[in-house]
């Protein structure tokens, strides 16, 4: 079977690597618009072959998007002549807008996915073999795509060992705004905050675990980010005044010294972590 991967930075990539473990099953192909991107996508062993021209991309039995999300909804609609046999998967991280810009031609044959997983960092080099392993496939509108579709993709999911979830594409951007984007929106400000008020040489000097980890995500893609941003800001919106009313809220604990309610909040913020 040709899979066609759209975009082989981290998560086309790193898909790529997942699917060669069965080379008796599947043929990787990838396109990119990037030169560099495709050159080190052979080199580093992320895919059989590249096509340089989109036309031939859609010939392939499985086409699978892991470009930013704006561009999804671009190449989506240069999909609409793809025969009707042929399964297209978009793994981008927001899922209501997307969802709803699909070509009502090719609706059946298009399977709206999010992996929920990734690194701060991009590009063919990033790639990881076991990037999907164990994490989940969030399967948004399943039942807007073909009976074909759902199979071919469900497969694949379970080939590369992921857990596949189902939801309705705006319930899930309404928990990705939560769960993912909000903390991205977060790290990037405390980056922000910290290189206003401090300089490389204390940051270098000082900076230990827990800040490393707060701010290790401020390193994503400002170009993938602001696409997520854009297409899920509603839910953006308020997760971040969520976050707000939160720190708001310990503030005035501080201001009042009012230590005993403080170690309560942190209390319940610690519980967090009898779920995870």
């Amino acid at each position: 079977m040709n899979i066609g991967i759209i975009g082989l930075g981290l998560m086309g990539g790193s898909l790529g690597l997942a699917l060669k473990k069965f080379p008796q099953k599947y043929h990787i192909i990838g396109y990119d618009h990037n030169k560099t991107h495709q050159k080190e996508a052979i080199e580093l062993n992320l895919v059989d072959e590249i096509y340089s021209d989109f036309e031939d991309i859609k010939k392939c039995a499985v086409i699978i998007l892991t470009i930013p999300v704006d561009a999804i909804i671009t190449t989506i609609k240069r999909l609409k002549d793809t025969p009707n046999s042929c399964t297209i998967i978009d793994f981008g991280s927001s899922k209501s807008k997307i969802s709803k810009s699909i070509p009502k031609e090719i609706r059946e044959q298009v399977v709206t996915a999010h992996p929920m997983t990734g690194t701060e960092k991009f590009g063919p080099t990033a790639a990881i073999t076991n990037l999907y392993k164990d994490k989940v496939m969030v399967f948004c509108d399943k039942d807007k795509s073909g009976e074909l579709q759902r199979g071919v993709a469900i497969s694949l999911f379970e080939d590369i060992e992921a857990k596949v979830v189902f939801m309705g594409a705006e319930e899930h951007d309404r928990h990705a705004a939560f769960i993912s984007h909000m903390p991205h929106a977060v790290s990037f400000a405390i980056a922000n905050s910290v290189m206003k008020q401090e300089d490389a040489g204390n940051i270098i000097a000082l900076a230990g675990g827990g800040f490393k980890s707060m701010s290790r995500i401020a390193k994503s893609s400002p170009n993938m980010w602001e696409d997520i941003f854009r297409q899920n800001r509603e839910n953006l919106l308020e997760s971040i005044e969520i976050f707000n009313s939160e720190m708001m809220l310990c503030k005035k604990m501080i201001e009042d010294e009012n230590w005993e309610e403080l170690h309560k909040w942190m209390l319940e913020a610690n519980s967090l972590h009898d779920i995870l």
